[in-house]
């Protein structure tokens, strides 16, 4: 049992909801095939045959999708209830018969089983045309048109499944290449920073320990040359810890306080010694806080201290001796960093400035969800202020002039550096949409070219269809009152006169249904224009011949 389930299920594997569905589209097959049946006058016996044999039809089309789509073709002459099993047997060959020249040739000899039995069960030399060109009028309609629907689907999902794949894979490969590039980019910077600044640093740290000694210094002085010499000793250890970052991309964890190495803290908790600093070099800074202190997550605490630095920098640079206004306010959902500084008292010669500073604080606070204004106050000094959320935040979406707000893909790393992996356009799309944007419209366009043609086509033959079978009816149906108007020994050839000719695809084998004939005659049968007492019956008129003459007439229904 558990061997003819795994035959049973398709190559992949079945889950409870594709089972489920499955049974109920066999069993609703199995539904419509019974209420056809019944409706065109079948037997109980026939109805169940038939629906026990859709029903393992249905059950095996996705396994024997050739098989099935041969077996429907050719019970679909002798029984119409197959005909919405006809088009799931050739929607499942078209999606699942590898190969173009294989899914022709199964579609081909579907064809003619059907078009052979149909010429078997209802033999007649003159009706043999039109009964053929109304089965392939059938089969292309049931069978063909939902077989290359489904084809044209699965072709075209497996191409844009095929592409995201491969898209997938480029933007890897490209992050990957990225990494390594920005990896090596990262290794010789480290190496020049601490071959160059390192060496710098360290004689500027020797001499000031040296000056820091010497007698002829005043106290005073020796207190700025101990403030040069703390400032070099913790710029070393910062050097450090960048080197390190560059080198292994870990950033190292910052104390929380002074601990006596030199290192100082790094967050809100080091704003204190930032502001010392500053007033033992000889500037009035004063610092206040407001609100009830919260955590920061580490980034944003990182971030508020550089804001701080930074601005600090720029009035020692920008307005020597200023007086400067360092303000922490513990807002409810976000932390205030604000300094202010007033007007330079003199003017300031050439000052060197790399002009990165504010745009590192920028980047720093859009990083971690808060943002940096920067700007004159009206007194003449400047201000510079952060808003930093609480929490870790989430980065900004960089705006592109060109494509509008986007946010960077996984794979590639924040900043706006020159190592920075952005999408292009394409790609953006591939992840919004699924797919490149004009292979979908392109695909749009082209599938619905093919529906377009397949329903012209097929309006096309059954026009052709009904043509033929307006026809063959005008050939094969009298009225019953010209039928009481013959009389039994009129010549044949008068008789034919008024008679239509007969022999259509309309009258195809209602010859064998009827009682039997006279010995030796030739017989007319013909169809009446007034509908029988019942759908499963068809009142028929016949007339036979012998010797040149009329010698019998009958009226009678058969069942369609």
């Amino acid at each position: 049992m558990r061997a003819g389930g795994r035959w049973l299920a398709p190559p992949e594997q079945w889950s409870r909801r594709r089972f489920a569905g499955e049974a109920t589209a066999a069993l609703t097959l199995a539904a419509l095939a019974a209420g056809l049946g019944r409706l065109l006058g079948a037997s109980v016996t026939v109805i169940g045959a038939e629906a026990v044999a859709i029903v393992v039809l249905s059950l095996l089309r996705r396994r024997l999708p050739a098989t099935v789509l041969a077996l429907t073709a050719a019970l679909t002459p002798v029984g119409n209830a197959f005909l919405p099993l006809m088009m799931a047997a050739g929607w499942s060959a078209g999606r699942r018969i590898t190969g173009a020249s294989r899914a022709a040739a199964a579609f081909a000899g579907a064809y003619a089983l059907c078009v052979a039995v149909a010429l078997v069960d209802t033999w007649s030399a003159s009706s043999a045309l039109p009964l053929v060109l109304l089965t392939t009028l059938s089969f292309l309609a049931v069978a063909v048109v939902p077989g290359l629907a489904s084809r044209y689907w699965t072709q075209r999902r497996t191409l844009l499944h095929t592409l995201r794949e491969r898209n997938s894979q480029l933007l890897r490969e490209r992050a990957m290449v990225a990494g390594q590039a920005r990896l090596r980019e990262r290794q010789r910077i480290a190496q020049d920073m601490h071959d160059s600044l390192g060496h710098r640093l360290a004689l500027i740290s020797v001499h000031t320990g040296a000056l820091e000694v010497d007698r002829e210094l005043t106290p005073r002085q020796r207190e700025v040359v101990a403030v040069l010499r703390e400032a070099s000793v913790t710029a070393m250890h910062e050097l450090r810890e960048v080197v390190g970052i560059l080198r292994d991309g870990v950033e190292a964890p910052a104390p929380a306080s002074g601990d006596g190495t030199g290192r100082a803290a790094r967050g809100t908790a080091g704003v204190a010694a930032l502001v010392e600093a500053s007033r033992a070099a000889g500037n009035a800074a004063e610092l206040t806080y407001s609100g009830e202190a919260r955590p920061l997550s580490a980034a944003a605490d990182h971030a508020a201290y550089r804001i701080v630095q930074e601005a600090l920098t720029n009035a020692y640079k920008h307005a020597p001796g200023a007086p400067i206004t360092v303000d922490l306010r513990w807002e409810p959902d976000s932390l205030v960093v604000e300094i202010v500084n007033g007007a330079a008292s003199h003017a300031t010669g050439e000052v060197v400035s790399g002009g990165q500073g504010l745009t590192g604080l920028h980047e720093r606070a859009r990083l971690v969800g808060g943002m940096v204004h920067a700007g004159p106050v009206a007194d003449g000094g400047f201000r510079v202020a952060g808003v930093l959320p609480y929490g870790a935040g989430e980065a900004a979406p960089v705006v592109d002039a060109a494509d509008g707000p986007r946010r960077r893909p996984a794979e590639a790393p924040s900043g706006n550096g020159p190592w920075a992996v952005h999408r292009t356009l394409p790609e953006r799309e591939w992840a919004a949409h699924g797919s490149i944007g004009h292979s979908r419209s392109g695909g749009i366009v082209l599938g619905c070219g093919i529906a377009l043609g397949a329903v012209v086509l097929l309006g096309v033959a059954v026009l052709v269809g009904v043509f033929f079978l307006v026809g063959s009816l005008d050939k094969s149906m009298i009225e019953p009152s010209e039928y009481e108007a013959i009389e039994v020994g009129a010549a044949e050839k008068t008789v034919r006169e008024r008679l239509p000719s007969g022999g259509t695809i309309a009258t195809a084998g209602l010859d064998a249904k009827g009682p039997k004939e006279p010995e030796g005659s030739r017989c007319l049968v013909l169809m009446s224009s007034e509908p029988g007492q019942s759908l499963a019956s068809e009142p028929v008129f016949r007339f036979c011949f012998k010797d040149g003459k009329l010698v019998e007439k009958k009226s009678y229904e058969v069942k369609r």
